[in-house]
């Protein structure tokens, strides 16, 4: 016995699959709730939000940089000295190049 149909047509159930499409994306993509909400009047600007989303992008920042670090020191002295081991130590300063504008812009 067939299975009775969902969508009486081809465009409903393309709608239904847009629909579900959309839901799924929607609740990947949820706003930060540590956040305050941005401004009202959009003349007036979202500062204490954007600081706050620095200060989590400057813990993020710093969570990675400890993990590097660990992992650089994990690996043998040849392999620190190497190509690969100087071009790691070289990404770890960029980073902490970049830390540091995070952190002065939200000073």
């Amino acid at each position: 016995m067939p299975q009775p149909r969902k969508h009486s047509s081809h465009a409903d159930r393309q709608a239904a699959y847009r629909r579900r499409q959309s839901q799924a994306l929607s609740d990947l993509i949820q706003p930060d709730k540590d956040l305050p909400p941005l401004p009202a009047v959009s003349a007036i600007p979202g500062t204490t939000r954007w600081r706050q989303a620095m200060a989590a992008i400057e813990r993020q920042m710093r969570t990675v940089e400890a993990e590097m670090e660990s992992y650089y020191d994990e690996r043998s002295e040849r392999w620190q000295e190497s190509e690969r081991g100087e071009d790691f130590q070289q990404r770890i300063e960029d980073l902490r190049a970049a830390l540091e504008l995070v952190t002065e812009w939200i000073a």
